[in-house]
């Protein structure tokens, strides 16, 4: 992405010339100011850069300026609008008309002069045109010459900005399907009119074979694969081929079972993105790509069935590090489940963070294991805890080797240092693939999350005369005792990635116990992230008019658009029937 969308901001002001508008003029652009600076402090685009933000010309206090501002916006790729003001000032000629930009409105709540007033007939306005918005009021009284941000007033701020870029960083995007439905898989039955209604997306699809017809007919960087297929070769141990030794395939097959699964990852690549160096090469639509976001390949079963599997192209685009040195992850869905990866892809741009892919496996009862094992759990698990496990495609950022304060973490590619790339890649060992499920071969990685981080889980599922509803689900990833681990991980299959996973339990029926998670999931794949986000999952779900049937984050963290307060006071019900009203972001 060459051009990244901007956050706007609007100093709105009391019009009224003669003593009024004048005295205002510097609080109200220093309150865009600082905002400008929280968000380039704290916000980064994918690549690590700072936010960019642009700031209207002058304050606008009139048509005229909020015109004149919507005019700049345009031109300088705004994305999201954000109205500040300290004062009073006319609602309806002054607020922001876009139906499709996500917006929100600081009120700045000071004595002098009524910002917050503003912000209360403002938002009616927009509740009142079906122009949803977020209302930022602080709760302590500010003195109109502080200005600093409160606490709580930076909190909402912070939310509703990585929400909103969220919405602008897809918009215009593509999800590329690799093949087409994986197994019966509901998820990979993908949906174009979810993507461009509720997403503002593309959808772009290219058949299994192209992969195949790129490795057959060598239409890829052939001096960059060599150095790929040497970085595995040093980095990518090898395990125990754990299939019946008359099955096993050979020395030479494995080792072309490398070189292609290795040539899999480029073409996937160069299949979402693009790559120039094709078109010097000769192949020139080739080398345009499909600006793919996100992607999906579905592998099983027609292409396991005879080829080698997928397992180590998805790991490797899933983390943050390959041959190159580190980068951004892509985001590529197992199985084609394109819902999986668009939940993949809100964690992402959420977070700037690598996401595990996995199945939402078995849940294990303190009984269960205790029976199976020999161990009563205790401590974190003593509840229960659910098995995420999948065939071999989970970012190995998911090792938990990386470490922010003091804790296992999946953090940004760039506060990773090379020492935690070598050891996610240490922790990683890849097994010959599972010949009963993948007859092709290939390659899958096994690892075991490390316990202890802050993780969140989402899903988002199509429900036929609802439409799209996203699951979520914070908690942490647990460690078991090595030998209880060894004992359920191999009833599952011992050569596929494992994370031990503990929600948080709340009154609510979804969350009364684990099992409770496990039986409420809507699918059988989850998303899982670093990092309890919960809030700002909750908040692009509204922007999109995405209703949240299940989450387990406080009532206290929730943050919406203000005309969600309209629909009943059951504020979860009231966000599906807000959805409802409104319809999709893109209808």
């Amino acid at each position: 992405m060459d051009s990244y969308p901007r956050i706007g901001i609007r100093p709105v002001i009391d019009g009224r010339l003669g003593g009024i508008r004048e005295s205002l003029e510097e609080k109200t652009m220093a309150m865009a100011r600082t905002v400008a600076k929280l968000f380039k402090t704290e916000l980064k685009y994918p690549d690590g850069k700072p936010v960019e933000c642009v700031i209207a010309d002058s304050c606008i206090g009139g048509i005229k300026e909020a015109v004149d501002c919507d005019k700049k916006f345009k031109a300088e790729n705004v994305g999201v609008s954000l109205s500040v003001t300290p004062c009073w000032a006319y609602g309806t000629e002054t607020m922001d008309f876009d139906p499709h930009i996500p917006k929100a409105i600081w009120g700045f709540n000071g004595t002098e002069r009524p910002g917050g007033v503003y912000l209360a007939a403002t938002l009616a306005a927009h509740n009142q045109k079906g122009l949803p918005a977020f209302g930022i009021y602080g709760r302590d009284v500010q003195d109109l010459n502080d200005d600093g941000i409160a606490k709580d007033v930076k909190e909402k701020l912070l939310c509703f900005a990585r929400a909103g870029m969220a919405v602008a960083l897809m918009k215009g995007k593509s999800y590329l399907a690799i093949g087409s439905v994986s197994m019966g898989i509901a998820g990979s039955a993908v949906d174009p009119d979810f993507f461009q209604d509720f997403l503002g997306m593309r959808n772009e699809y290219v058949d299994s074979s192209e992969v195949l017809r790129r490795i057959e007919q060598g239409i890829y960087d052939h001096e960059e694969y060599e150095k790929a297929l040497a970085w595995t070769k040093k980095n990518c141990a090898e395990g125990e081929d754990f299939n019946k030794e008359e099955k096993q395939r050979s020395r030479e097959q494995k080792d072309k079972d490398w070189e292609f699964v290795v040539k899999m990852t480029l073409i996937i690549r160069d299949l979402m993105e693009g790559n120039p160096k094709l078109r010097e090469m000769g192949f020139g639509e080739e080398s345009m790509g499909h600006e793919a976001i996100v992607s999906g390949f579905q592998g099983q079963r027609q292409w396991t069935d005879f080829l080698p599997n997928g397992d180590f192209a998805e790991a490797i685009l899933n983390s943050s590090f390959d041959w190159n040195g580190k980068r951004p992850p892509y985001m590529v869905a197992t199985e084609n489940d394109a819902l999986n990866g668009v939940s993949m892809l809100f964690n992402y741009l959420l977070t700037n963070r690598a996401q595990i892919f996995a199945d939402v496996r078995t849940y294990w009862s303190p009984e269960a294991v205790e029976r199976v094992s020999g161990w009563k759990p205790e401590g974190m698990a003593e509840n229960g805890f659910i098995h995420l496990i999948n065939s071999g495609s989970a970012t190995l950022d998911g090792t938990g080797r990386q470490v922010k304060d003091g804790q296992p973490a999946m953090k940004p590619y760039w506060e990773i240092s090379e020492e935690e790339v070598q050891e996610c890649l240490d922790a990683t060992t890849w097994y010959p693939a599972s010949l009963g499920y993948f007859r092709g071969g290939g390659y899958s990685s096994g690892f075991l999350t490390k316990g202890g981080m802050q993780v969140t889980m989402c899903r988002v599922n199509l429900v036929k005369g609802i439409g799209p509803t996203l699951q979520i689900a914070e908690g942490w990833t647990i460690d078991l005792p090595q030998k209880v681990h060894k004992i359920l991980d191999e009833r599952t299959d011992r050569t596929w990635p494992t994370t031990w996973f503990v929600p948080r339990l709340t009154e609510d029926n979804a969350f009364a116990d684990v099992y409770s998670v496990m039986n409420n999931w809507g699918s059988n794949h989850g998303a899982i992230s670093c990092g309890h986000i919960g809030q700002e999952l909750i908040a692009l779900a509204a922007v999109l008019r995405i209703p949240v049937s299940m989450h387990n984050v406080d009532p206290g963290r929730i943050f919406r658009p203000s005309t969600w307060n309209s629909f009943g006071m059951d504020r979860e019900g009231s966000d599906f029937r807000a959805c409802n009203t409104y319809g999709p972001l893109y209808k």
